[in-house]
């Protein structure tokens, strides 16, 4: 479309996904891909409105001299990211039109709007917010749609992982519509809920996803959350096979499967694993034969906005896209220009390189170059490996028959697999190139850095093969495009037997070396053991102490207490009556256990209470002695204690003794 060739204009990038991407987080909106990609110190981007040019460049590329200008860079005003009151283009009918240097003025544009399907047990909440919001605010209307208070609320399914409310959504790059699903694991369901926890359940369960890519003939067996979405899985079947969503045929869905929106939790699928087909859906399109000149293709965004043809369906390049068309149509690219992530970078390559030479090549390192050389250099020694560095250049002639011929032969295939472990760049365009070099000098120096600088572009493909040293990595050698499959056989067998030397050298050091560590091990934990017992016994001994002191001081204060009671009950005793005083008297004679006798007038008035005190002030309390008549034997203590001795019928003289209770 006229936005993406403007987008091209203005930015310099070949890359037909990259431009669609970049335009589709922005919502199409020119100006903002723009200040994105460059982004500008002053000053604002012109954008014009008005329907007439908008209708005159929908389905027109750009005139030479626009594109030239604004390729330029020199009359590129720079960018504007201030909010606008005009309503932006539709997707499908009009565009931005190209930078005029003579026109210059500041059109405002209105702020991205984010859709979000927010699921919470059996209640779905529809938002829509500026991307210039917080999740916070999320939280925030969420608490009044669902009644659940932010501080119990646990909203999931960022991309990026767990953010903070304060996060703008701005920064999170999020694509216009999003699903996420709110977690209270403080808040119990009620009975009406019961279906809501097998959901939240399910949303963390992992769903096992077996892909079979009917045309490669290939199974891909993928993990997934239960909250991601359909979308996002035939997003990620994209990168791996190459086939845009929009083309995508599947089989194997269930019918509940409905809406590409839904989360796997809930679109009905097996757990834990699920089997689906997937192939490329045919288009009557693709049945026309490219002609010499390819023609101009229109690109129009679907509901999504993110899932386009490709151009080599149409026989049209890249360049051609932003009607800047050659007169040869080129296939795309190896690896996209500027990735942010190295790992995407090489899956990309390796799709890429698939379907150009076959599946049979050697098994490419998905990571970064760092990670490559940790797997290669820094386990043990005996499993360690060499590392092929293979350089990609689609602008060299031998760079077909060298992957053709070279790459996929088996006998090479085998050998990499087996004794290498093979990283690969593509260094076709000048950014991916410097990254590489920066990469090179970072883990290999500067020497491997210039060797490789110094290589002219018909030379290329080449292969460096690096073996790990106790001190620097060393390019055992570099072996360029021109050369035979015997050839490359023979160099990659003379790298071998040079590493295998040095790795028999490295087997050795490391068993001297963990056969000493071995015995310093069995020495250390002797020690240890030794030291443990000791400290064991010291603490089982410092317990014993520890314990006796306790129970010395609990005897004491029993002791203490038991006296205490006793003299309080012996102050509390009325006075002896005078045998001369008159009244009934009671004379009482009661025998301990030890043998010994208490003898003791009561007034025959006296309660059984006061007997009970007195003998509980002799040291014998009422809960553990009790009190007996000689004859006939009777238990006074169960005797009423507010009853007298009359009524006990002790008067005018008793014997009694004293029986410890069982």
């Amino acid at each position: 479309t006229a936005c993406e060739m403007n987008m091209h204009a203005c930015t310099g990038i070949d890359n037909i996904a990259e431009a669609i991407t970049l335009l589709e987080l922005n919502n199409w909106d020119l100006v903002a891909a723009i200040n994105g990609v460059i982004p500008q110190e002053n000053g604002i981007l012109q954008s014009n409105f008005s329907s007439e040019a908008s209708q005159a460049n929908v389905f027109g590329p750009p005139s030479q001299s626009e594109a030239a200008d604004a390729a330029a860079g020199g009359t590129v005003p720079p960018l504007s990211s201030s909010s606008s009151s005009s309503s932006p283009p539709s997707s499908s009918t009009s565009a931005f039109c190209p930078v005029s240097p003579t026109s210059r003025h500041i059109v405002e544009r209105q702020p991205r709007m984010l859709n979000f399907r927010v699921e919470y047990r059996q209640r779905s909440v529809e938002l829509v917010l500026e991307e210039g919001s917080t999740v916070g605010e999320i939280k925030n209307i969420l608490e009044t749609e669902l009644g659940v208070p932010v501080s119990k609320m646990q909203l999931k399914g960022w991309k990026s992982g767990d953010v903070s409310d304060t996060t703008v959504l701005r920064s999170l790059h999020l694509p216009k519509n999003n699903s996420l699903y709110v977690l209270t694991p403080d808040i119990a369901p009620t009975a009406s809920t019961s279906k809501n926890s097998a959901l939240q359940e399910s949303l963390n369960q992992n769903f096992l996803l077996v892909i079979s890519h009917r045309e490669a003939q290939r199974d891909y067996s993928l993990n997934f959350p239960g909250s991601r979405t359909i979308q996002e899985v035939k997003r990620n079947i994209s990168d791996l096979t190459n086939i845009p969503v929009r083309h995508q045929q599947w089989e194997g869905w269930p019918a509940s499967a409905s809406d590409d929106s839904m989360t796997l939790a809930v679109s009905g699928i097996s757990y834990p694993c699920h089997h689906l087909s997937v192939c490329r859906r045919l288009s009557p399109a693709n049945a026309q034969e490219p002609t010499e000149e390819c023609a101009d293709v229109h690109m129009i965004s679907d509901s999504e906005g993110d899932d386009f043809e490709d151009a080599s369906e149409f026989g049209v390049d890249d360049s051609e896209m932003f009607g800047m068309g050659s007169s040869s149509c080129r296939k795309s690219p190896m690896m996209p220009e500027n990735s942010e992530n190295e790992a995407d970078a090489l899956l990309h390559f390796t799709a890429e390189f698939s379907s150009r030479y076959g599946e049979t090549h050697p098994m490419f390192f998905i990571g970064s170059l760092e990670a490559a050389s940790q797997e290669a250099f820094y386990g043990k020694a005996r499993d360690r490996k060499l590392l092929a560095i293979y350089l990609h250049n689609d602008e060299s002639v031998l760079s077909n028959v060298f992957c053709s011929q070279m790459m996929c032969a088996d006998s090479i295939v085998s050998y990499l697999s087996q004794n290498f472990i093979t990283w690969a760049w593509d260094v076709t365009k000048e950014a991916n190139k410097a990254r590489l070099l920066t990469m090179c000098t970072r883990h290999f120096g500067s020497v491997v850095t210039q060797t490789i600088r110094t290589y002219k572009t018909d030379q290329f493909p080449l292969l460096l093969i690096v073996m790990g040293k106790r001190t620097s990595n060393e390019v055992l050698n570099v072996i360029q495009g021109n050369t035979t499959v015997d050839e490359l056989m023979m160099r990659l067998m003379g790298a071998m037997e040079i590493f295998t030397a040095q790795q028999q050298e490295d087997i050795k050091d490391e068993d001297e070396r963990e056969a000493r560590e071995m015995v310093k091990r069995e020495q250390d934990e002797a020690y240890r053991l030794s030291l443990e017992a000791d400290r064991k016994k010291r603490e089982a001994q410092e317990r014993e102490e520890a314990e006796q002191v306790r129970l010395e001081q609990m005897r004491k204060e029993q002791e203490e207490e038991k006296e205490a009671i006793r003299l309080s009950l012996e102050q509390a005793l009325p006075p002896e009556p005078d045998e001369e005083s008159g009244e009934q008297i009671s004379k009482l004679r009661i025998r301990t256990p030890s043998g010994e006798f208490l003898e003791r007038r009561f007034l025959g008035s006296c309660k059984l209470q006061v007997l009970f005190d007195f003998v509980a002030s002799k040291g014998y309390p009422f809960d553990e002695f009790k009190l007996l008549t000689t004859f006939p034997r009777r238990n006074i203590t169960q005797l009423d204690p507010g009853s007298t001795l009359l009524e006990a019928k002790l008067f005018p003289q008793e014997t009694l003794f004293l029986e410890a209770k069982e």
